[in-house]
């Protein structure tokens, strides 16, 4: 089914094109990075959907399916910054049982299996290994933070980042989860300086493909890069 004409899906479309005129065929990784709160599930699912109107095989994945177990994540302390960045996702698991078959899979369509997530954060353990197979010619779409660090640069044929201010991603995470609006609040130091480190350490503005100012969800707009 085709998604109606919107702002936001005439971009998706547009995102989609400039992929396509790259990567014409063959297996294709998008990232979809961003702060916390930026859009980044909403916006990854929409760009693997306009994919889909073409006939494209897609296959959606967040690096919040690749979770550390709790005690992994709070080993440096259960409000430490840089745990929260450095420790938060099992970046090997990731590669080994998603990316490294999906690319793998290039060269035998429908025999290398790779799996969509394999940690459940909520019950702090796996999940069942489900498998799937793709054609030859597929695209898997990857959204989730801290994407663009040094080590996993080079998984994405293509990223995006969604530039929005935190103000605007805190009162979004507000909304979602009941949290404190305010990114200067005690309870979101952890949050707001692992990511403020990140930005720092990776420089995913200037990594990434594309910068979409994502600030209004109605009407996000191309402000970087080509």
């Amino acid at each position: 089914m085709r998604l109606p004409v919107t702002p936001t899906t005439t971009l998706w479309r547009e995102l989609r094109d400039r992929v396509r005129r790259r990567y014409a065929a063959g297996r294709v990784v998008v990232a979809v990075d961003g702060l916390d709160g930026a859009g980044k599930s909403v916006f990854a699912d929409g760009l693997a959907e306009v994919f889909a109107e073409t006939g494209d095989a897609v296959f959606r994945a967040s690096i919040d399916g690749f979770h550390r177990p709790r005690a992994e994540r709070y080993a440096r302390g259960r409000h430490d910054a840089v745990g929260f960045y450095r420790d938060s996702y099992d970046y090997a698991t990731f590669r080994r049982v998603l990316l490294d078959p999906f690319r793998d899979g290039a060269q035998t369509a429908g025999t290398t299996g790779f799996q969509l997530a394999a940690f459940d954060v909520a019950r702090d353990a796996p999940v069942e290994s489900q498998w799937v197979t793709a054609p030859i010619d597929a695209v898997l779409v990857v959204d989730g933070i801290f994407l663009h660090r040094r080590e996993l640069r080079d998984l994405w044929d293509w990223s995006v980042w969604l530039d929005v201010p935190f103000d605007i991603t805190f009162g979004r995470m507000a909304m979602r989860d009941g949290s404190d609006p305010d990114p200067d609040a005690p309870a979101n130091a952890r949050y707001r300086q692992g990511q403020e480190l990140y930005l720092s350490d990776a420089r995913p503005r200037e990594e990434a493909s594309l910068i979409v100012d994502n600030t209004d969800l109605g009407h996000p707009r191309i402000v970087g890069r080509s």
